[in-house]
């Protein structure tokens, strides 16, 4: 029986979409491919998550990837405002699951920068019952630790919780200890999974 329904954000209750953030401040094209390669798709991104380095000590990474485009990739990254969106059906859908007795927890992959800079994105975490953001515990998916902290932090059994997620690996950590879980592609793709597994909701 689930009791507690667990969320990804990026991709999940809100958006993550880097290539409209890089365009909206005047990049296009080959730019912002090497953009992201230095930064979005590069793995010190996951260091901005894990929360154990400052932003100038990940910046200046950044750079040591691209260094010829070094002011670009800081005028880039100055401001997240943007980077994260609202998703619209973020609210009602947690309410509509709380209403129905669950617990609702988000665990992601979360910068401090971002939670400080996009909180237009995430005006649903209000009305979460808590759960972990990467950079608060310096611990990041698919480590199978965050996993255990978030069961343990809220006493919660494996088996009676679901976890959704866009990225695979995350899923796999999940499923790895016990957690139901399933990868994330649209809300009425998920809500078919959450109905297999006797999550109805609305």
């Amino acid at each position: 029986m689930i009791k507690t329904i667990i969320f990804d954000i990026g991709g999940v209750l809100a958006g993550f979409d880097w290539r409209t953030f890089y365009e909206g401040q005047g990049f296009g094209g080959e730019m912002i491919e090497r953009l992201a390669d230095a930064t979005v798709r590069s793995e010190v991104w996951k260091e901005y998550d894990r929360g154990c380095l400052t932003d100038e000590e990940i910046l200046q990474r950044f750079v040591a990837n691209a260094p010829e485009i070094e002011t670009e990739i800081r005028k880039a990254l100055d401001d997240f405002h943007g980077l994260v969106t609202k998703y619209d059906y973020a609210i009602p859908w947690v309410k509509e699951l709380k209403a129905e007795g669950f617990q609702i927890l988000v665990l992601s992959n979360f910068s401090q920068k971002a939670l400080r800079e996009c909180w237009h994105g995430l005006d649903f975490l209000p009305y979460v019952d808590g759960g972990i953001l990467s950079f608060q515990d310096k611990l990041i998916k698919p480590m199978s630790e965050i996993y255990h902290l978030i069961l343990d932090r809220y006493h919660l059994t494996p088996g009676e919780c679901v976890f959704m997620d866009d990225t695979q690996p995350n899923v796999d950590a999940a499923r790895a200890i016990g957690i139901h879980a399933f990868r994330f592609e649209n809300q009425a793709q998920a809500r078919e999974e959450l109905k297999k597994l006797g999550v109805v909701a609305g």
